[in-house]
């Protein structure tokens, strides 16, 4: 009789515990939007996924972590299916409170509204979660404030506020001084060309203006496509002993891939990249200028 019970339990499936049929639905989630693009049955595993997680034990060293799977993946499930505007709802449902919101969710949202164009919809979540003390120690917490400064603060306009993040206890706990001062060089920046805005926002730019910025552009960039030429053909002329000058060739070839063909709007965007940028500059007027000066002269002849 008990021979025939121990067969019986070596025969039926092994009981799975909570935590690994979650996981499991978690993986389902992972390839229905990696490997088959089906974000609706992915979006609604996560829910499904959510609810199970509800019935767990919170005390399990699991639950935090798989509830921030299936919400970035149902975060990701919905920017595709083209229903991004209940993207910021539908986390606040499971986690209730702004400031519970794990930082790496709270980043994805700031940059998907970012990305749609509505910054704004992250403004008072993300400043909440901000103001948070306890989320201040948590990893995260100053990409958190970047991303709130560069992709909600200064798109929307706030400078003043911009300001107050970079100067208050937020940015003293986020920023290292040089991130700080960099920061203030982009809203310094940001100033400028509201200053340089056409004051009534009806008037359209002068074509003719608009034409001679893109020509004088135009006209630098093939300058600087002389130059390197000019630089190239000088770098084979001297033979076999010109590996130095071969480093500054490809040295120039780097700083005109940065600072003519990449998007303009970058180094607003990025502050540190603008930082980098300025260096670059400084170092291309230092390195290059006695080029630049002679290249007139041996056109001329």
């Amino acid at each position: 009789m008990s021979s025939a019970r121990n067969l019986g339990s070596l025969c039926s499936p092994p009981l799975t515990s909570p935590a690994t049929q979650v996981s499991s639905m978690l993986e389902t989630a992972a390839e229905q939007v990696m490997v088959y693009k089906d974000f609706q049955a992915a979006f609604e595993t996560c829910n499904r996924g959510l609810e199970s997680l509800a019935n767990m034990e919170q005390e399990d060293n699991r639950f935090g972590e798989l509830k921030a799977g299936f919400c970035i993946l149902g975060i990701q499930a919905l920017a595709e299916l083209n229903q991004w505007h209940g993207v910021l709802s539908w986390v606040l449902q499971q986690y209730e409170h702004q400031e519970k919101i794990p930082a790496k969710i709270m980043q994805m949202c700031i940059l998907l509204y970012s990305k749609v164009g509505e910054p704004a919809v992250m403004h008072a979540a993300a400043r909440v979660w901000l103001h948070c003390p306890s989320n201040s120690k948590v990893t995260g917490f100053g990409t958190v404030a970047e991303l709130y400064l560069l992709h909600v603060l200064v798109p929307v306009g706030q400078e003043d506020e911009a300001l107050e993040l970079i100067m208050g206890e937020v940015g003293s706990t986020a920023f290292t001084e040089d991130q700080r001062q960099a920061a203030l060089e982009v809203l310094e920046e940001k100033e400028k060309q509201h200053e340089e805005a056409p004051l009534d926002p009806g008037l359209s730019p002068d074509p003719e203006i608009c034409g001679t910025a893109v020509s004088n552009q135009g006209s630098v960039i093939h300058k600087l496509e002389t130059m390197l030429r000019f630089l190239y053909r000088k770098l084979f002329l001297t033979g076999s002993g010109s590996f130095p000058l071969r480093r500054v060739f490809l040295a120039a070839v780097l700083l005109y891939m940065l600072l003519f063909r990449l998007d303009p709007a970058l180094p607003s965007s990025f502050m540190w990249i603008s930082k980098l940028l300025q260096v670059l500059r400084q170092m291309w007027r230092a390195m290059f200028a006695p080029y630049y000066q002679a290249l007139p002269q041996s056109t001329g002849l």
